[in-house]
């Protein structure tokens, strides 16, 4: 409206519509028809004052239409406003129109009406808010550069960025996942370099920190309330798909991407993250901001004294998980193997992962710990966790039954070594029964067994229970015939065969 004012006092001070046009105030036409409007409502006259801008605004009108064509797609307009509330695409509508509906119009009408449909809404508005120094830091994640992992694969890197909400300083770490474990290394590392705690901290509705993404009642990762416990500080979960709340943060990543990431080279994680940390404190913390219109480092050196003190002890962060515990009374674990008591076999468990142990919990008893360390398919056994029978079984190994057999006597202990020494057949069941005929017998006929079974040379389980069973162990052993003691070697060889007994077996009995 400031155009026609001042179109007005030209006209008033006897300028020409020519005049008025050269001085690019307004076209010739557009004079010519203010002019006329002027004359008629006599606000042309010098000894008049000039009008009000809402006088000037009721002569002029309405503005004209840019085009009075009427769209092709008027009788569609609800059906088409519709589709576009639930996020259906122009070049969707455009097929289902000529689909179902036989519609020979352009993809430009829908386009067209699409548009007018949009202008029609009313426009989106926000808030910008102000953040007491500590009061509030902001977390995401953004896609980094891709680098040869160590298993010697190119893999897409993550960069997890913090920033202050009333500074905007920043930590950056570049990590190879987002998972929980992570997740929350990478919160200790940033108070770490903050040197303190701010009240709360708003993140997005990722896996590794919110379990079950709502508005008002969000369900927080069992990992990462502890984590906020320890610290001390509040979680502030966005509402889903709103990262709008947390634009800070967002602003703070596409910094990141646009001017550290841009036009650099990096040999490994290491040499990425060692010059992320470099250009957070010589070029990030020392700009001018666009919004504080002050350096972040600055403003950091007013507001970290206001922040939360690191704990003494740093919290022991460890992530949960639910397994279950198999038949083998083993459960799974990053591919690795944790024993827990036979007892509780079917039931779901919590198992808590820190850097050197994994826990294992039934609800809130625990029950049972192991060190970490070990390599992917590898288990870790406890022989406490076992059945009885297996326990009884993993018991009697080779040094109990070597142990077990000199209380015996010498030749029991000498069969028990010949059974172990078997390089065909694994005999440690035989021998663990050998062991075991001593609760029945004893172990002076055991002993008495074990000599006569040598003497004829047969180191069986078996042999040593038929000589228990038919009480041939209180008998003697005879010498083993030999043809010379005939006087006679005439007879030797008729004598061998007459005693020769078909089964070598019940020779021991004799």
């Amino acid at each position: 409206m400031f155009q026609y004012r001042q179109a007005l006092v030209r006209m008033r001070q006897g300028d020409s519509d020519r005049q008025i046009a050269a001085a690019r105030i307004m076209g010739r036409r557009t004079a010519a028809r203010l002019r006329e409007l002027g004359t008629e409502h006599h606000w042309l006259d010098v000894a008049g004052s000039m009008p009000a801008d809402e006088a000037i605004a009721a002569a002029l009108g309405q503005p004209k239409r840019a085009s009075t064509t009427v769209s092709s797609l008027a009788a569609q307009r609800e059906r088409i406003q519709g589709w576009a509330e639930q996020g259906v695409s122009g070049v969707a509508i455009f097929a289902a129109l000529q689909r179902e509906q036989g519609w020979s119009g352009s993809y430009s009408a829908v386009r067209r009406i699409l548009a007018d449909i949009r202008s029609a809404e009313p426009p989106e508005t926000s808030c910008r808010l102000d953040f007491a120094p500590g009061e509030a830091v902001q977390v995401d994640f953004g896609a980094g550069p891709v680098l040869m992992h160590p298993d010697d694969k190119l893999r897409r890197t993550w960069a997890f960025v913090m920033t202050l909400c009333f500074s905007r300083h920043q930590y950056v770490e570049f990590v190879w996942d987002q998972s929980a474990a992570t997740w929350l290394g990478c919160h200790r590392r940033a108070f770490e370099w903050f040197g303190a705690v701010p009240l709360r901290v708003t993140i997005d509705n990722a896996k590794c920190a919110i379990t079950k993404a709502c508005a008002k009642d969000p369900t927080v990762q069992r990992a990462y309330a502890e984590c906020a416990e320890g610290y001390g500080f509040k979680i502030d979960p966005c509402p889903p798909y709103d990262p709008q709340k947390k634009g800070i943060v967002e602003s703070g990543v596409k910094y990141v991407k646009g001017n550290f990431l841009a036009l650099r080279e990096f040999r490994n994680l290491s040499d990425l993250n060692e010059q992320a940390r470099a250009w957070v404190t010589n070029v990030a913390g020392v700009r001018i901001h666009g919004t504080t219109r002050q350096a972040p480092l600055a403003l950091f050196a007013t507001e970290r004294p206001l922040m939360q003190a690191l704990p003494a002890i740093a919290p022991d962060l460890g992530t949960w998980h639910q397994v279950t515990l198999h038949r083998d009374c083993h459960v799974k674990f990053d591919y690795r193997l944790y024993s827990a008591p036979f007892a509780l076999v079917g039931k779901v468990l919590w198992l808590r992962a820190t850097d050197g142990a994994v826990a294992l919990y039934d609800e809130f008893r625990h029950v049972a710990t192991h060190a970490r360390g070990l390599k992917p398919g590898e288990r870790k056994t406890i022989r406490d966790h076992l059945p009885p029978k297996a326990q009884a079984f993993f018991a009697r190994d080779r040094e109990w039954l070597g142990m077990q057999a000199l209380l015996v006597g010498t030749s029991c202990a000498q069969l028990i070594e010949r059974l172990l020494a078997d390089k065909i057949l694994e005999r440690l069941r035989a021998a663990q029964g050998v062991i075991g005929l001593g609760k029945t017998y004893g172990n002076a006929r055991l002993e008495a067994a074990c000599a006569r079974a040598l003497a004829h040379d047969s180191p069986f389980y078996r042999t040593v229970k038929t000589i228990l069973s038919t009480g041939a162990d209180k008998t003697p052993v005879a010498e083993p015939f030999t043809p010379a003691a005939y006087a006679n070697p005439r007879f030797a060889r008729d004598a061998s065969t007459l005693f020769a007994h078909p089964n070598p077996q019940l020779d021991l009995l004799h």
